[in-house]
C-alpha cells in the first residue's frame, strides 16, 4: 500500500466522518464497505434495500420508504425552485440513490459522497452541482487523480496530482488556470505540503508554436496573476517538469526546476490518457477520479473501479470531509 493511503487510513480514523455509498447494488461497493467498517476509516450509509444488502456496522437505507424521502423532496423543491421545479418532480428524484444520497450531505445527515462505479461522471455530478453548489470562490469543477509511483525518483517521492483528468475536455486559458488553483489546494488538503506547479504542453518556452501553446502560456500567466504566492511555471513539456536536468536545458531558472509534482494537462485528452499509462505502464496506485470544486467532498469512481479502489477513495473522502471542518 502506498504512503499515501496509509496516511488517509490514519487521518480517516482520528475524526471518523460518515460517507454515503448510494450504489448498494454493486458487489464492489459491498466489499470495499466491509473492509472500511473492519478498518474503522469511516461510518457507512449504503443506499439500497436492506434485504438483499448484508454489511454489519453499516446502516442501509432505502430512500424510497426512508421517513426524510418527504422533507428531503421539500427542501430539494426549494432549491430548485427558480429553476421551476415542482414538489412532484423534487419527490420522484428522492427515488434516485445519488439524489438521496447528496440531499443526505445537503442538510448534514452525511459528510460525504462515494459513487460511480456503476454510474457515469454526469450521474454523480450533476445531484451535487444542482444540491451542493460549487465552492464559494470557485469558478469550476474539475477532476483530478492522485498518482502513487513505485520506485520512483520523480514528485513528491513518486506522488503526484494529475488534472483535469475527467470532467473539462477543452478548458481554456482561463479555466486551466482556474483547474491549476484548485489543484493547489487539493495538493495542500492531502499532502499537508505545498505544491510545485507545472502547466503542461508539448513546447517548453515557446520552443513551438501555435494556439494550443498559446493557451497554456496565458494560463500560466493568468495562474501568476491570480496565485502569485504558487510555485509554478509552464508551458513545460512533461520531461522539463519532471527532471531536473532537462529542465535546466530547456528551461534555465525555471521555478519548477524539474520538480513538478501537479501536473495540469492542457485537455481531457491529454490528462486522461497520461494517467491510464501511468497507471497501467509504470504500475502506479491511482486514487480518483476525485472532484475538487463543490462545496462539499462528492468524489467520482471509475466504472473500472476495484473494490480497493472505492475503499480508497472512501477514505480519501473522510479526510476531504474533515478539513471541510
Amino acid at each position: 500500500m502506498a504512503d499515501f493511503l496509509s496516511r488517509m487510513k490514519e487521518m480517516a480514523k482520528a475524526d471518523v466522518k460518515t460517507i454515503v455509498l448510494p450504489e448498494g447494488e454493486d458487489p464492489r461497493t459491498i466489499e470495499a464497505a466491509k473492509a472500511v467498517v473492519a478498518e474503522g476509516t469511516a461510518n457507512l450509509v449504503i443506499l439500497g434495500d436492506p434485504a438483499t444488502i448484508d454489511v454489519p456496522g453499516a446502516t442501509v437505507i432505502d430512500p424510497k420508504v426512508d421517513p426524510r424521502h418527504r422533507p428531503y423532496a421539500e427542501k430539494l423543491q426549494e432549491l430548485r425552485a427558480k429553476k421551476g421545479m415542482t414538489l412532484e418532480q423534487a419527490d420522484a428524484l428522492m427515488d434516485d440513490n445519488t439524489y438521496f444520497g447528496t440531499m443526505m450531505v445537503k442538510m448534514g445527515d452525511a459528510d460525504g459522497l462515494v459513487s460511480g462505479a456503476c454510474h457515469s461522471t454526469a450521474n454523480t455530478l450533476r445531484p451535487a452541482l444542482q444540491i451542493l453548489k460549487t465552492k464559494p470562490g470557485t469558478k469550476l469543477v474539475s477532476g483530478f487523480m492522485v498518482m502513487c509511483v513505485p520506485d520512483c525518483e520523480y514528485g513528491d517521492h513518486g506522488t503526484f496530482i494529475f488534472s483535469d483528468i475527467g470532467l473539462n475536455e477543452y478548458p481554456d486559458a482561463d479555466q486551466l488556470s482556474e483547474i491549476a488553483i484548485s489543484s493547489a489546494e487539493s495538493w495542500r488538503a492531502l499532502m499537508g505540503s505545498e505544491p510545485t506547479i507545472a502547466m503542461l504542453s508539448y513546447s517548453t518556452k515557446g520552443s513551438a508554436k501555435n494556439d494550443a501553446v498559446t493557451k497554456v502560456a496565458e494560463a500560466f500567466r493568468l495562474l501568476q496573476e491570480k496565485a502569485p504566492e504558487l510555485h509554478c511555471d509552464g508551458e513545460l513539456q512533461v520531461d522539463a517538469a519532471l527532471d531536473e536536468t532537462v529542465c535546466a536545458l530547456k528551461a534555465p531558472g525555471s521555478k519548477v526546476g524539474g520538480h513538478a509534482d501537479v501536473l495540469i494537462f492542457p485537455n481531457l485528452d491529454a490528462g486522461n490518457i497520461g494517467y491510464k499509462l501511468v497507471q497501467r505502464l509504470g504500475k502506479a496506485e491511482a486514487y480518483g477520479p476525485l472532484l475538487q470544486g463543490i462545496a462539499k467532498p462528492v468524489n467520482d469512481l471509475s466504472r473500472g473501479c476495484s473494490a480497493t479502489d472505492i475503499e480508497a477513495v472512501i477514505a480519501i473522502t473522510a479526510v476531504q470531509a474533515q478539513l471541510e471542518g
